[in-house]
This record gives structure tokens, sequence and C-alpha cells, in this order.
């Protein structure tokens, strides 16, 4: 059976077996009320307009397509193309997404925005547009991720957002976006959640996909100028999986134009220490949605790891858990040895710093180009600036900073 994919999400919020709405009852009221500001906007031209406006000239698209030459001569296979997502202004792909949510709150009249993060890039994206619009901006992250991610939390905090540490559970992601639910429950008045990713409850998945999918559609232009056609793999990382369903959404009904998510493997999947939900993960329900998570036989959210702050969410966005299902997406897995080489490569082939997220997609793209022909093409989305991580991978490597 043919699957039209520009189909889903259904009215419901499911993407096949997967997505949905399961929240509270509190909740409920403000996901209707915001979905039913989402599918207003979406159409309305003149917000249409502002939001391509803001990308042009505030977060600096389009992003470059960049063809790695070096790169792709030490491969020795086919040709390899970065898409530059980490020259966007703030640094990842995160702005785009927030540029959208932001325009959403101030246009139903919030007054505060709330949001949650892991590797920082969420963060200071939503810590910005929040400056920008001079509205009250609190972000809740983990101690362990506070740990690693200290320049970011400084930049959020120059932007005057307030960073709330969150001591619970695994101390990561996955618990700062329990407490930004909880705080979003007792605050649905005057409050706009900007989730980062393409995961929680509808219509969250879709928006969050949307408002990113600026990244494939400047693609398949750059493309058609610079290879002559239609690349033949896309590469991307995937925690929740933003970056990823941007590259790829513009792509699902162009058979030819295989597509490739990166999990992290990070030491390795048979190890059980790793973040690889589609791999080696089981179905059930995290932050609102039915989708692959990483849990224990009780179905309870088990800890992960990951080298990189921005890939160990224990779930993935229900929309990968659907492509997963039909096919139209290969998952695959990238361990930490693996992300942190890709990492130096880029950087000593190139002159880029990756972030630890987009190195993953750096390693396996890698690994694909050699067993592809010379005349094909892969992109790669570079989701992200490796400054971040600077003092994460010093640490690693014993150098002092």
């Amino acid at each position: 059976m043919t699957i039209t994919y520009a189909n889903y999400p259904d009215d419901k919020g499911h993407f096949g077996d997967f997505g949905g709405k399961f929240a509270s009852e509190t909740l409920m009221h403000c996901l209707e009320e915001l979905k039913e500001a989402y599918s207003k906007f979406k159409n309305d031209p003149e917000f249409q307009q502002r939001f391509q406006n803001d990308l042009a000239d505030y977060v600096g698209r389009p992003s470059p397509l960049y063809l790695a030459e070096r790169l792709t001569t030490q491969m020795g296979g086919a040709k390899i193309w970065l898409k530059r997502e980490d020259l966007n202004h703030t640094g990842a792909h995160k702005i785009n997404n927030t540029i959208g949510q932001i325009l959403l709150a101030k246009a139903m009249g919030k007054k505060r925005i709330i949001a949650e993060t892991g590797a920082g890039q969420h963060g200071v994206a939503t810590a910005t547009v929040a400056a920008r619009m001079g509205l009250e901006c609190v972000v809740y992250m983990g101690e362990v991720d506070i740990q690693r991610q200290a320049i970011n939390v400084y930049r959020m905090k120059l932007m005057g957002a307030e960073v709330r540490s969150v001591s619970s559970g695994s101390k990561t992601l996955k618990d700062a976006l329990n407490e930004a639910m909880r705080d979003w429950v007792t605050h649905v008045d005057d409050t706009f959640y900007i989730i980062g990713t393409v995961a929680g409850p509808d219509p969250y998945p879709a928006m969050v996909r949307d408002f990113n999918a600026v990244i494939g559609q400047e693609v398949k232009r750059q493309a058609a100028e610079k290879i002559g056609g239609l690349p033949d793999a896309l590469v991307a990382c995937v925690g929740g999986g933003s970056n990823a369903m941007g590259l790829f959404h513009e792509f699902l009904d162009d058979a030819s134009v295989k597509l490739y998510g990166v999990e992290a493997g990070g030491h390795g999947v048979e190890t059980g220490e790793h973040a690889a939900s589609i791999t080696a993960g089981k179905v059930g329900v995290l932050h609102g949605n039915r989708t692959y998570v990483m849990s224990d036989d009780d179905g309870q959210i088990i800890e992960t790891h990951s080298i990189s702050a921005g890939l160990d969410y224990p779930g993935v966005g229900p929309e990968h858990a659907f492509l997963n299902h039909t096919g139209r997406a290969e998952y695959v897995t990238i361990n930490d040895d693996e992300a942190l080489h890709a990492f130096h490569t880029l950087t000593k082939v190139e002159g880029i710093l990756p972030a630890l997220e987009s190195s993953h997609a750096i390693a396996y793209g890698m690994k694909l180009a050699k067993t592809m022909d010379k005349d094909k093409n892969i992109v790669i989305n570079l989701s992200g600036r490796g400054d971040k991580d600077v003092h994460t991978i010093a640490a690693i490597e014993g150098v002092s900073v």
C-alpha cells in the first residue's frame, strides 16, 4: 500500500499507531487552545510572512549547503554535503522552531514562556526569542546537563532567562521536561510552553516539525542548483528528532531519497548504556505521546547514556516511530567513540567544529559514503556547532582549558 505521508498526523494527532494526546485533564483545555491557534495561524498569510521575515533577517536563513570536498576525498565514495544549521543565529537549528512558537505565543496573548533543555541549545534559542519579545522566560534543566553545558547556562542568564535546576531522576532532559510540564499545569492561563523537539502531546510533534521544515525545503532547492536534482541520501542525528524531521519532511514522498536517522549508541547498544530508543527500545507512552521509549519490563522509563547532552532523551518523536514502522526511514546507531572520532575528523579536515549531536550524523555519513559510488550525493544535517562541547571533549581527553 502506498502511504501519503502528507496526510499525517490525522485529526487526532496520530501517526499511524503512534502520537496522540496523553495528558492530564488540566492540560487538555490548553492543548486544544494551542491546536486551534496553530491551525489558524499556520495558514494565515500575515503570520507566515512574519515567520519567513524573521528566519531571513534574524536567523540568517537560508543556511548554506556546503560540499565537504576534503572529507569526500578522504572517504573515497559519495559526495558529502553539509547543511549548515550551525551557522544560524544561536548556533543550531533550534532557533527555527522557537521563532515560530514565540510568534504564536504573542498572537495568543501569552505573557510568560517556559521551556526545557538538555544540551542547552533549545534553552538558548528560547531565551533569545523571549528576550527579543520582552517576555518572562523560565528554562528547566537537569543538574547534570547544567554542569555539562555551563556556557549555554550563562548565555541564557545573560539574556534574562531564569534557569531552574532539576535534581530529580537522572537529572537530565527527561526530568527537566517533567518539571516544565508541572509548571505548565499550574500556570496554564498566562504561560506558553515552547517544546524543543518533535515529541509531546498533539499538536507539538507536527507543529515543531512544520517550523523546522524550512531545512528540507531549502535543501531541495539548493540540491537542484548544486547537484542538478535530488540527493541520494539524507542523514541526521535523532534524540527527540527535530532536526531530522525538519530535514526529512520535504522528502517523505520522494522514494528515491533514502533517509537515515542516527541514534546515540553510547557505550554500545549491547552494554545497555545508550539512548537508542528506536533501535533497542519498546513501544510506550512518554511525555504525552505513544512512541518508542527506553523502559524496563514493567514499563518504567530507564536512564540513558550518551556523550551528547542533546541525544540522551529516553524517547523519540512519534513521527520517527511511524517512519521506522513503515520502513520509510532507517534508524542506525553511532557510539560515543565513533562520534568523538567524527568530531575530530571534521574539525581537522574541514575546519568546522560540529556539535556532539551532529557528530553522530557525521560519523554515519562518513561510513555511508564509503559504500556509495562517487556520482552519488549525501546530505548530512550539521544541526549545531561544537563550541558548547569543547569543555566536555577536553575533560574526556584529559586536557585543561
